[in-house]
Formats: structure tokens, sequence, C-alpha cells
């Protein structure tokens, strides 16, 4: 599945489970698992409890996800790009 198939959604990080995973409750209110995404983990980014994050969930299994953003504090999530 490409990146362009997942869908973007905002949340905040819950815990911190074992393995690289991340627990997300989303602003809808809905608790997913989630990964780093490989981008993520080649810079270094960190990400702890209470971070603001995207992450893109595949429409296939909504309960899994993949961290693609950490929103700095105090600052709003980059706009989308138009698909062409």
């Amino acid at each position: 599945m490409s990146r362009k198939d997942l869908v973007q959604i905002s949340g905040a990080v819950q815990n911190i489970l074992g393995g690289g995973r991340y627990q997300i409750k989303l602003d809808n209110g809905h608790v997913i698992t989630a990964q780093l995404s490989g981008r993520m983990r080649r810079f270094r980014i960190r990400v702890i409890v209470g971070d603001r994050v995207q992450v893109g969930v595949s429409p296939y299994d909504p309960t899994h996800g993949f961290i693609t953003y950490r929103e700095p504090p105090g600052s709003r999530p980059p706009a989308a790009k138009p698909q062409s």
C-alpha cells in the first residue's frame, strides 16, 4: 500500500509500548497502535508521551497506523498538498 492510500488523522501520544510502538488517542476518541515511519526513524525524530502527531491509518485496518509527522508544540499541522 502506498503512502497516498493512507488516511491522515491527528492525535496525541498516550503511552509508549515496547518495540517502537506507541498508543495514540485520536481526535475522534479512538485509540490505536502506531509505529514510527521509516523517515522518522532515519532522522531520529523523538516522540514522547503528550506529543501531538499525525498518523497515517490504512482504510483496511483502522486499528494500526504509522506516525508520519510530529507537530511542534504550539503550532498547527502542515497543510495537505493537493494530489495530482
